[in-house]
């Protein structure tokens, strides 16, 4: 097609930011009008990501509707493009970013406008990250993400938001210098910075460690895995609930898919080199982060920490190199995306009301709320992978494919899954059933009509991809397999130059 459809979806919201931030009138006026502005154009971009998935030709495996540009003398290009894998963190993005603003609507009390701005100016970014295929362009767009969520979480957040605002984009930030000179590094190696022809250039063995580990240094943190995930629950529990929707659902997606993209498809003796280590630290979040969440009293902090435990599933299952495990750690990203939103909302609808995060601040809400109770129960049951949930697929796939690689890796993952049914059921009924904490409980409000059409999307994506998956296995398969040929004829190739 001649028509930019990827341009379009990335930076409509960015017009739409714009619209908002020349809105004049009343106080009142521009409120209502900012939510209408934010609110039409964020389905416009999600109808329009949906358009490009039914134009997505998913037989064949070339990145497809390229976009290119010249940018800075032809040294630099503006080139964007998508494959099976991309396109289904898009369609993730632009489904949230409406979630997100219905949510705002509610929940945001004090400068609207500039909220509103900042969500869409993120959603621009994030939807970069994906189509990027050029180094330089998707670390601008990697980066620049930080400063709309630095200002979510510092203006909307709560106590002591400045500090974890500070604490957030320091982490990240300094995690992506090293990347940062990697990029040149690589432009000094090969003159290029095009994703599609670095693909095809193989980069020397002894280049591409110290390469993989600056990129490491980046995605590590932003993922997190452990020990970098520190910044995490700070950052979530202080954000308001929009914030942690959109930190936990797509913000740590970005790392994923940079592994995959990059870390494998660039640097692939460095990735097989490099694997144990991988598999020790994500082990370790698992088993460790899912300890640290059956000691939490703070909602919100017993599912950040639950993130980062699942996030470990995900860099097992990319770095198991099958297309069990990378077809699995793609599932659990994107049904990690709709739980985790779904939780954090779940979380979000009680402060709302009571303005209270911690566990010990409620029980029996199955009497008050049943409508809650049951939504509740669907995302907490996802969360633990039970099957006909999306969480189990994406899981099941993962522990398939670390089976094939590594046994004990296999084996210490799936107390990860004991572990998550042990802190997932521990929340849930210590919430929902019981005596109820106080009487003040008694005037709470069930969910309103707003709040049921949000988790009834989010409850009926979470179990129609749990029952019926194929049409994610349709659009990332044939992307999935050429990433694995292209993995194996790379390091025959260099094996066959050490070995000459």
């Amino acid at each position: 097609m001649n028509f930019p459809i990827l341009s379009a979806i990335i930076f409509i919201p960015l017009i739409g930011a714009l619209f908002i931030l020349i809105t004049r009138g009343s106080q009142k006026n521009i409120e209502k009008n900012c939510k209408y502005v934010a609110i039409f154009t964020s389905l416009t971009n999600f109808f329009l990501s949906l358009f490009l998935w039914y134009l997505f030709d998913n037989t064949i495996s070339d990145f497809q509707f390229i976009e290119k540009k010249n940018w800075i003398n032809g040294v630099i290009n503006f080139q964007l493009g998508i494959d099976g894998i991309s396109i289904l963190f898009i369609l993730l993005t632009t489904f949230i970013v409406p979630i997100c603003i219905f949510s705002g609507i509610s929940s945001i009390k004090f400068k609207i406008k500039e909220f509103f701005i900042a969500i869409l100016v993120l959603e621009t970014l994030m939807l970069g990250v994906f189509c990027s295929l050029d180094l330089v362009i998707f670390y601008l767009f990697f980066e620049g993400g930080l400063i709309p969520m630095f200002l979510i979480i510092g203006i909307w957040g709560g106590p002591k938001r400045v500090y974890s605002a500070f604490k957030f984009f320091l982490f990240t930030l300094l995690g992506s210098v090293l990347m940062l000179i990697a990029i040149i590094s690589i432009y000094w190696i090969t003159g290029t910075t095009d994703v599609i022809k670095l693909l095809d250039i193989r980069i020397v063995q002894e280049y591409q460690y110290l390469l993989w580990l600056a990129f490491f240094s980046s995605f590590a943190v932003k993922l997190p895995m452990w020990p970098f995930h520190t910044w995490l629950p700070d950052a979530h529990v202080e954000a308001p609930t929009t914030g942690s929707v959109i930190l936990a659902a797509i913000l740590l997606k970005m790392a994923g898919y940079g592994f995959i993209r990059f870390s494998i498809g660039l640097f692939p003796v460095a990735s097989d080199f490099f694997t144990p280590l991988i598999f020790s630290l994500s082990i370790i979040a698992i088993l460790y982060t899912s300890l640290v969440a059956l000691m939490q009293d703070d909602m919100k902090k017993l599912i950040a920490y639950s993130s980062v435990a699942h996030m470990g599933f995900v860099t097992i299952g990319i770095f198991t190199l099958t297309k069990q495990g990378l077809e699995g750690s793609i599932i659990q990203m994107i049904s990690h995306g709709l739980i985790s939103a779904a939780l954090f909302l779940c979380v979000g609808v009680l402060y709302d009301r009571y303005h209270s995060r911690m566990i010990s601040s409620y029980g029996g809400l199955v009497n008050i709320m049943p409508k809650y109770a049951f939504v509740f129960m669907i995302f907490t049951l996802a969360a633990l992978g039970l099957p006909g949930t999306s969480g189990f697929v994406g899981e099941f796939l993962v522990l398939v494919g670390a089976f094939q690689s590594n046994i004990l890796v296999a084996v210490l993952a799936s107390l990860g899954v004991i572990l998550a049914a042990a802190y997932m059921l521990w929340l849930y009924r210590r919430v929902v059933f019981g005596r109820l904490a106080s009487s003040e409980i008694k005037e709470l409000k069930d969910l309103n009509k707003v709040e049921i059409y949000i988790f009834s999307s989010l409850v009926f994506l979470t179990l129609f991809f749990g029952i019926y998956p194929e049409p994610l296995f349709n659009t990332i398969d044939i992307s999935i397999n050429n990433l694995i040929d292209k993995y194996q004829t790379d390091i025959k190739y260099h094996l066959a130059q050490k070995n000459n």
